[in-house]
């Protein structure tokens, strides 16, 4: 069993093909992921398919998913052992010319202080504006 299988079935998700395939790909890639991008790069897979196992992969805390602002979801693999915790969050860049969304894993989200009685599950911290590649093509 595959290190990858045995984090996958120690979260409690019974191993499919499907499962091991949509994880293999959010974690080889190297920004958050939409549905759309998911199913280009899984041509032989249904959009249902990834989409349940996107659900079941969210439920059981082995990914997060990103509201960037463009009307979709980007999904991400956590890298937290035991389950995605506030400290696997980081700051996202959307570029509002490419429309892609990048991760800036080595720039934590501030810690925010809450009024007494909330508790902070997730935190969405988006900033937008423009790409390297895309701004030096409109100079």
């Amino acid at each position: 069993m595959t290190e990858l299988e045995q984090h996958l079935e120690h979260r409690g998700v019974r191993l499919t093909a499907m499962r091991l395939l949509v994880y293999q790909e959010l974690e080889r890639a190297s920004r958050p992921l939409s549905l759309r991008e998911l199913e280009d790069r899984m041509p032989t897979a249904e959009r249902s398919t990834i989409f349940r196992t996107l659900t079941l992969l969210l439920q059981h805390h082995l990914i997060h998913a990103i509201e960037d602002g463009s009307g979709s979801l980007r999904y991400e693999a956590c890298h937290g052992h035991d389950h995605c915790t506030l400290d696997d969050q980081h700051i996202h860049f959307y570029c509002e010319q490419c429309h892609r969304t990048f991760c800036f894993r080595d720039t934590k989200i501030p810690q925010v202080s809450l009024p007494e009685g909330f508790q902070t599950s997730a935190i969405n911290y988006m900033v937008k504006g423009l790409c390297p590649n895309c701004a030096t093509h409109i100079r």
